[in-house]
């Protein structure tokens, strides 16, 4: 009986290991004589450095090195090389690193870094996006002209813009005349943190011969490799990167920072081996954030409800440092509209230097907040037309024949099916089957919904490879690059491989880490492109097995390859299944009685990259920056006691066209997880800073989350239109469960209210200045 692996709820292959608490992340990793780094940070959010005092530090039994941004004075960052592993001259935000202490306990290190005495001289503070964007602004970055740019990314010397993305399409002139109804919205949402349960860490040693061995909590490995070798001019191949169990990221991993402090740290003690782990209050403020935005949205419609003209403008709060936060703003004007069809669109999406923690990729990639800006305004306009909200959307809805705002002719394959997921989730949240306000004496409940969208934003030439090997007993090992982060990517990955060799997964195994010195390279785990980018190469890599299978088999029962099938742990005839061989016979070459043996061992290979994808015209935004859209709609209900303005979220609802599901249980869990995600930083978590640009919530006590017991009862459905692209049919679902949630509250307790709650996060202070800041 052969076992259907595809659309199973099989095990995670890592559970043993983590209900039994044996499973080993960065910080587990030990060996004898290991040192221990600590960094200092900058009290201050802007402010030149005047000198640096390390002799007290120095006089702490047990130091073994203190080292300042002169020990290392190169720029890194990608796509813009703006900022110095360890601050130089100026530091830019608080928390910024300031020096780098190596002991011989962790508790020396920090005693240590506390002994550090900088003196500084204070600068202007900017404090949001549109205070960087006013022409009388202080300059964050003077240089900005001389950064190394490593990709497209255009920067504004003179300015506090690190890019600017165009999107022009259409004629604005035309859709503004064609306008019967306009509105106008502002929507803000600040600067938070990823909070992952695993804090970042890392830890590096130089061998005498060379060669750099790195372990660290990160998506991106081979990104860490590239960096580094570049960096330091090492060789690519002497860079070693392990990163075994990642405990969540949403992003925050994504970026290089740890690593090249870590490895700075190492080689000031002669190659020994050291390791830096953050402290959770380190985490929140010295490593990179989420990002944050202030936009303006103007759409225009008919009397019909037909939008005809959307201007739209993005003020990202990038931070001190550009990092991935460029490309987010690029990633928020590809997808500007929300998944709607508008012929005429003018989108300036730019990333802001401000003097806060520098943002990296958060779960969503700028989508949470494009779509929580561009839904508050979908509302808004059926307000306006006297529209129903889901009436609105469907009525716009993007889909087969239109072309997206960088003019990419969508099919039924690239953009899905969006209104089959609106009229799914119009069932599953009872929309017509009752008020969507309901008044009971002070409590108020109220239904708020979203669409939403997302394109991946890869390179043009984001890759991976897998390989297939097959023991000697007809078992698979497969080895790849994607890492483990909690999505269960890596058995889902054994599932497709299975499916494809028809055999039973329990069969296939697959390691809990990735190893850059013996696994295939796979571009990151980001942007919901694992399942898809190595899961391709690893059928290409499962059907190179299966060639080699049926080559040797052709010989040993005396038909052609064309004729046989595998399947079962067999090669078998495909006219007469009964007559066949074991696999296990195979995969080692097969041997005859009299000795003679042909073939050898089975080892599978492919690797895949994505065709098609071209760079952005810099002046239009016109180009194909992905492969494909996931479309879904999401709800929200709550409950609003009119007396103290606090709520109850009561249900959250999602319904994402996944193109195939291939672990249902894994595929409910990751989008659950997302709306938590949304829902938590939609109504609770920001950073607060203080008007000299320190942040005051720099722990979990003070920075809030949703807790247990807060959560609403979660629906999530699916419908499955095939990518033609992807293995077995499947989208990217990672992140997009996240997407909505921010607008779906905002669109309910706006409902609840009767006032437009247009600004994150919606706490009860906010709603009751909304209420009386209105009469």
């Amino acid at each position: 009986m052969i076992r259907q692996a595809v659309g199973k709820s099989v095990p995670r292959k890592e559970t043993w290991e983590k209900v039994t608490g044996t499973a080993k992340y960065v910080d587990d990793i030990s060996s004898p004589g290991l040192l221990h780094a600590k960094i200092a940070v900058s009290p201050h959010a802007h402010a030149k450095i005047k000198s640096i005092d390390l002799s007290e530090a120095w006089k702490i039994p047990g130091v073994r090195a203190v080292i300042t941004g002169e020990y290392f004075p190169v720029l890194t960052g990608s796509p813009l090389a703006d900022r110095p592993p360890i601050a130089m001259d100026t530091v830019r935000y608080y928390g910024e690193p300031v020096a780098l202490v190596v002991a011989d306990q962790e508790y020396i290190a920090e005693m240590a870094s506390l002994r550090i005495n900088v003196e500084y001289e204070l600068l202007p503070v900017v404090h949001s996006p549109l205070e960087a964007y006013q022409q009388d602004a202080p300059i964050i970055h003077q240089h900005l002209a001389a950064y190394k740019r490593h990709e497209e990314v255009y920067p504004e010397p003179g300015t506090n813009i690190a890019n600017r993305t165009k999107i022009r399409k259409g004629n604005m002139d035309e859709g503004w005349k064609n306008s019967d109804h306009t509105i106008e919205i502002r929507v803000t949402l600040p600067q938070s943190d990823h909070a992952a349960m695993e804090l970042r860490c890392s830890k590096a040693e130089i061998l005498p011969d060379g060669k750099v061995i790195i372990y660290s909590t990160s998506q991106s490995p081979y990104v860490i490799r590239r960096a580094i070798s570049q960096s330091f001019q090492i060789p690519l191949h002497k860079v070693i990167v392990h990163t075994p169990l990642v405990g969540g990221s949403f992003g925050g991993k994504s970026a290089i920072q740890m690593e090249y402090l870590v490895f700075l740290a190492s080689r000031a003690v002669g190659g020994r081996a050291v390791k830096l782990a953050n402290s959770r209050e380190l985490d929140m403020i010295s490593s990179p954030v989420h990002i944050g935005l202030d936009a303006r949205i103007k759409l225009g419609c008919t009397h019909e409800g037909n939008i005809v003209a959307a201007e739209i403008l993005h003020l990202f709060d990038g931070g001190a440092y550009s990092d991935r936060g460029v490309v987010m703003s690029r990633a928020a004007a590809v997808d500007c509209t929300g998944p709607y069809r508008i012929d005429n669109v003018h989108c300036d999406s730019l990333c802001m230097y401000t003097n806060h923690p520098y943002s990296t990729s958060f779960r969503g990639f700028g989508h949470p907040e494009l779509t929580l800006a561009i839904e508050r305004a979908m509302d808004l306009l059926a307000d306006q037309v006297h529209l129903d909200p889901l009436e609105i959307r469907s009525r716009n809805a993007i889909g087969p024949g239109d072309t997206t705002p960088t003019q990419t002719i969508l099919d039924r394959s690239n953009v899905g099916d969006l209104p089959k997921c609106i009229a799914k989730l119009k069932t599953l949240i009872h929309w017509d089957d009752q008020p969507i306000k309901q008044i009971d004496g002070h409590l108020i409940k109220a239904k708020g919904i979203c669409c939403f969208w997302k394109n991946s934003n890869t390179p043009t030439d984001a890759g991976a490879g897998a390989i297939v090997i097959f023991n000697p007993d007809g078992s698979v090992n497969l080895l790849c690059g994607a890492v483990e982060i909690g999505q269960g990517t890596r058995t889902a990955l054994t599932q497709l491989l299975a499916e494809r060799l028809r055999m039973d997964d329990r069969m296939i195994q697959i390691s809990t880490g990735v190893n850059t010195e013996t696994d295939p390279q796979h571009w990151k785990t980001v942007a919901s492109r694992s399942m898809f980018l190595v899961g391709n190469a690893v059928l290409k890599a499962a059907d190179d097995a299966i060639e080699q299978l049926k080559n040797t088999a052709s010989i040993v029962l005396g038909f052609s390859p064309a004729e046989l099938n595998v399947g079962g742990g067999r090669v078998y005839f495909k006219n007469r299944p009964d007559i066949g061989i074991e696999v296990e016979k195979l995969v080692s070459g097969y041997k005859f009685p009299n000795g003679n043996t042909i073939g050898g061992q089975v080892i599978g290979r492919g690797s895949y990259a994505m065709p098609n994808l071209t760079l952005l015209d810099p002046e239009t935004g016109k180009g194909n920056p992905g492969p494909e859209w996931t479309v879904g709609a999401q709800a929200v209900e709550v409950e609003l006691n009119t007396r103290e303005y606090t709520y109850k979220i009561v249900k959250a609802a999602t319904v994402m066209d996944a193109g195939k599901v291939i672990n249902p249980e894994f595929a409910r869990s990751q989008v659950t997880g997302g709306m938590s995600m949304g829902l938590s930083f939609a109504s609770r978590e920001a950073f607060l800073f203080d008007q000299s640009g320190s942040i005051l919530n720099t722990q979990l006590r003070t920075y809030k989350l949703i807790r247990y017991g807060e959560q609403p009862e979660y629906l999530v459905d699916f419908i499955e239109t095939p990518y033609l692209e992807g293995p077995y049919g499947l989208r990217g679902i990672g992140e997009h469960g996240v997407i909505g949630m921010p607008a779906a509250l905002a669109n309910s307790l706006s409902t609840a209210v009767g006032v437009a709650i247009n600004q994150l996060p919606i706490t009860p202070e906010l709603i009751w200045r909304a209420v009386h800041d209105s009469v």
